[in-house]
């Protein structure tokens, strides 16, 4: 099965996380839409697709990736996954973020954690997360067994 991770991300916690999930599928390919357009979707047989939220949204460009390959994605076995830091709206950023067609398409969906970095945050998003989260030392909340999970799921 020839896979392609597609992500997006602000800090790098959801790169992270994309790595994590081509080791445990193995031979997938991994791509930063910050980078660079997608390489053709047709060539794949898997497509798996993250973001980071922030305020409960994915990336704007993720959006837009989403809505031009939509129809394509309904025909490949597909991956959803977010990363952040407050699991408990899993159903709802979901929802909230990815196209309907899509999200009942896709083989697997999750939530897996997400990386708070004081040194790698504007000082807005430092006060931000300090006033809201209650954070403001380093946090690493990527849930490894969640991953293993959603990477199961995929390859099955």
């Amino acid at each position: 099965m020839k896979t392609i991770i597609i992500y997006t991300t602000k800090h790098g916690a959801t790169g992270e996380i994309a790595q994590k999930i081509a080791d445990k599928i193995g031979g997938a390919l991994i791509h930063n839409l910050g980078d660079g357009a997608a390489p053709s979707l047709a060539e794949f047989d898997c497509v798996i697709i993250g973001s980071s939220l922030y305020a409960g949204g994915i990336n704007r460009q993720m959006k837009a990736f989403l809505k031009q390959n939509s129809n394509v994605l309904q025909e490949k076995k597909t991956g959803l996954f977010v990363s952040g830091l407050e699991p408990s709206e899993e159903k709802k950023y979901f929802e909230s973020n990815f196209p309907t067609d899509i999200l009942k398409s896709a083989k697997a969906t999750s939530f897996l954690g997400g990386i708070f970095d004081p040194q790698k945050a504007s000082a807005m998003e430092r006060m931000m997360l300090k006033a809201v989260a209650k954070l403001s030392d380093y946090t690493n909340t990527i849930d490894d067994e969640k991953i293993k999970e959603f990477a199961e799921t995929i390859k099955a």
